[in-house]
Parts: structure tokens; C-alpha cells; sequence
């Protein structure tokens, strides 16, 4: 048997608890997302701790923060305020200005502005889409859960829009080769989904088969 390193969770301070956390549940998706404030202002901001929950009702969930000094992050004062949002999926092309978003600005100025990206009216909600990614989900708040360090929001999908090319409606498969979203692995660094492997089961002959079947082949 293999020698653990053994941790008491219930023994461990919270930031370290965060630090081992974030650093070994990977890769982990990342949502960007935008709300809208009371002033008018985009507000757009990434946020790993996220993910699909369930599809009836479609569900996503982002958990935020609570700031060390009580105030919240304005991404959870918009939802909270007007129950809307928008998750996007952040490809390579965007990568670095997904990133970007994650600086700290005034409430009166948007993260889109200072990386450049452009907005498209969204189809159910009010906070608008990030016009240069994949993959919009157009969210309502579904239900909120608070602990003492988050808020979790869980988001129910109305609408989604997807870059041309990307997804055959007429068999609902998602063209895979063409798509690659970023993940968070820890710390600054994140991975492409560019490099891929299948695993499937029963025999050799299966195997060989199904190696040479495409992603959406296989979707």
C-alpha cells in the first residue's frame, strides 16, 4: 500500500483548506460572466468554482467569495439585485483576456472595456453576451446558498447561443475538434483542451475502431 499524506480537514485552517482545495479538484471549468449593474455598467468577472448541475431544470452553479470586509463582489450585488447573468466559456482565443477580467475595478467601470472584448444583446436577459465567446448560457436565478466564506448561485439556463459551426441541430452534437475551452489548474496556470485521448471499453479490435471515430463522431 502506497504511503498518504494524511489531512485533518476538520483541524485546518480555512486558507489552507481553500489552497489544497483549488489546487487538486482540477482542471476545473471557468465561467465568465456578466451581469449588469443599477448604473448601466457591464460588470464581467471568471469564475472557476463552477459548473453544470443538472439539465431538467438545465442548472449551472458559481460559487463567489464573500470579500474579507463584508462587501460583495459585484458580479453577486448584480445577481442578487436583478437575478440575471450570462456564463460564457472562455476558448483559447480569449484566454488571456478571460484573465484579464479578474482585476479589481470601480463599479463604474467595465472589465469588457479594458481587454477590449464587445458585447451582443442577449435574447431572455438584460446583462448582455461577450460577443467574442463560444458559448453563451442566458441564466435566471434559480436559488441561492449561502455559507460563511460563498455565495453559491444556481443558475437556470433560458437561452443559449453558440458560435456558427459550432453545434449540428438537427442531431444536437457539439463539433469538438473545433472546440477549446481553457481550464483553471491552479495558481496562474491553466490548460488547453487541445490535447485529447478516448478510452473505450471491451475488446482490442473495439478499441482500434473506436480510435479512429472523430470527438463529435462520438459525442
Amino acid at each position: 500500500m502506497p504511503t498518504m499524506t494524511e489531512v485533518d480537514f476538520r483541524a485546518l485552517p480555512e486558507y489552507p483548506r481553500y489552497k489544497l482545495m483549488a489546487s487538486l479538484i482540477v482542471p476545473r471549468p471557468i465561467a465568465l460572466v456578466t451581469t449588469l449593474g443599477a448604473n448601466g455598467v457591464v460588470n464581467a468577472a471568471p469564475f472557476s468554482m463552477f459548473n453544470m448541475v443538472g439539465e431538467e431544470p438545465p442548472l449551472v452553479m458559481i460559487s463567489l467569495n464573500r470579500l474579507k470586509d463584508g462587501r460583495l463582489k459585484d458580479t453577486a450585488a448584480n445577481i442578487l439585485e436583478s437575478g440575471e447573468f450570462v456564463v460564457h466559456i472562455a476558448d483559447e482565443a480569449i484566454g488571456q483576456q478571460m484573465h484579464d477580467c479578474g482585476r479589481s475595478l470601480p463599479p463604474d467601470l467595465s472589465e469588457l472595456d479594458l481587454v477590449g472584448l464587445s458585447t451582443a444583446p442577449s435574447r431572455t436577459v438584460m446583462p448582455p453576451r461577450i460577443a467574442q465567446a463560444p458559448v453563451a448560457f442566458e441564466c435566471v436565478l434559480h436559488e441561492t446558498m449561502q455559507t460563511d466564506s460563498r455565495y453559491v448561485f444556481f443558475g437556470r439556463v433560458q437561452w443559449m447561443a453558440a458560435r456558427e459551426g459550432l453545434i449540428d441541430t438537427d442531431l444536437w452534437r457539439v463539433n469538438l475538434r473545433d472546440y477549446n475551452p481553457v481550464a483553471r489548474f491552479g495558481a496562474s496556470f491553466y490548460l488547453r483542451s487541445s490535447d485529447r485521448f478516448a478510452m473505450s471499453e471491451g475488446s482490442e479490435q473495439d478499441r482500434s475502431a473506436a480510435s479512429t471515430e472523430t470527438p463529435i463522431d462520438r459525442m
